[in-house]
């Protein structure tokens, strides 16, 4: 990911207020929370874009071929590996501002750009290890639902999901979590992420213990917020929500097949994504269509199947949770329950580690001849996050109270 964007007095009219309150209004910021459990790992520099976990394979426990004959030397046996594989990325993104923007702006314009920036870039980082751990193929679906399609939005996260998540993680002998991010030692547990709405639905329950009942004790997680049954839960903002990737509305019917939907409502940035991409399958009126391109300019969706369509009428795709009215769907909130070693982060000889970059005016040489531009830029040099063992993390797929 490569991002740039340009400030200068033109469009930054904010900057150069007469009157304005000297205090910024603060930043939503993003806590790492996937990020911080996951087992480290750096490799050396020069060791190749891709970094490979090994983990030995347990013995088949055998009561009948483990029992020994008398006088007798038994065959021995064969160690096996399993590996897993994990292929480093960069993300980065940056700011250039005018010299003017720079000696008439009443903020700090360079050093709030690099704390914007870092905002940016802390937030994918938090994203793409979220998106690691929840491909696991371990789920369970909140109310006994057997795929996410059934999943309803009074199917919350409750007391009882928790304990079969437990029940799952100790039959697959899962290691708890012994100490604390800075390594203090703590209670053996494991340790749950969820978002504001996970645990909105799971604090109603008596049983709930929340962290103040217990904070003197121990050194807590950063943002840790309770426990229950021998897991810790983290909240997230960012925790993973499951929505209806399109559900657009078409703009004029037509009479005669057709191979072109003009929408009235615009797409998102993801949704054009989506759209943009040949193959994929959207549905109108409970028929499937596959696209075949999309015009941005006219907001049209050319599909390789015609139809008639009537006007504002939804076109949509069938993923998400269980209908909510027509082919609306629900949300469908993720909440992780691993424990140690599910799952790990990995960087070049600690570049993963953010770092910000300034380069003032002049810095460009010739290619700034006036000394006009400088640059405000943050960069992850490299960094993956990638599940180690599957059975040792639980995603929870459930509906959240509205």
């Amino acid at each position: 990911m490569a991002i740039n964007t340009t400030i200068n007095t033109a469009n930054s009219a904010y900057f150069n207020k007469q009157f304005y309150d000297k205090k910024l209004i603060e930043t939503a910021k993003t806590r790492l929370v996937h990020a911080s459990f996951g087992q480290k790992r750096s490799i050396p520099r020069h060791g190749g874009k891709r970094v490979e976990f090994r983990k030995y394979d347990l013995f088949t426990p055998d009561a009948d071929a483990l029992t020994l004959v008398e006088g007798v030397t038994p065959n021995g046996q064969s160690l096996s590996q399993s590996k897993v594989e994990a292929e480093l990325a960069q993300y980065g993104a940056y700011v250039e501002v005018s010299d003017l923007l720079d000696l008439t702006a009443y903020d700090e314009v360079l050093a709030d750009s690099a704390e914007l920036l870092g905002e940016q870039l802390g937030t994918v980082i938090e994203w793409v290890t979220r998106d690691a751990m929840c491909a696991t193929t371990n789920v369970q679906y909140a109310n006994g639902r057997t795929n996410r399609k059934a999943v309803r939005v009074t199917d919350v996260l409750t007391v009882a999901e928790i304990r079969k998540a437990v029940r799952t993680l100790k039959k697959n002998k899962a290691r708890m979590f012994t100490t604390s991010t800075d390594g203090s030692v703590r209670r053996p547990h494991f340790v749950c992420i969820c978002s504001p709405d996970a645990t909105y639905d799971l604090q109603s329950d008596p049983l709930w213990q929340d962290v103040s009942k217990y904070s003197n004790a121990e050194q807590i997680y950063s943002g840790e917020i309770g426990r229950l049954f021998g897991v810790v839960f983290v909240e997230s903002t960012e925790a993973k929500v499951y929505r209806q990737t399109i559900y657009l509305m078409t703009k004029n019917g037509v009479s005669t097949a057709t191979h072109d939907i003009q929408f009235r409502t615009t797409p998102t940035e993801e949704q054009i994504r989506f759209l943009s991409t040949p193959g994929n399958v959207v549905y109108y009126n409970g028929d499937s269509f596959t696209i075949e391109s999309y015009d941005r300019a006219t907001n049209t969706l050319t599909i390789e199947e015609s139809l008639v369509y009537g006007a504002n009428m939804p076109i949509y795709t069938d993923d998400g949770g269980a209908p909510i009215s027509g082919n609306r769907c629900a949300d469908v909130h993720a909440t992780l329950v691993f424990g140690a070693d599910a799952y790990g982060v990995i960087d070049v000889d600690g570049s993963g580690t953010m770092e910000t970059i300034i380069k003032p005016h002049g810095s460009e040489g010739s290619g700034d001849p006036l000394n006009q531009r400088a640059t405000v830029g943050a960069k992850v040099a490299a960094y993956a996050a990638k599940i180690l063992n599957p059975l040792w993390i639980v995603r929870i797929e459930h509906g959240v109270t509205a």
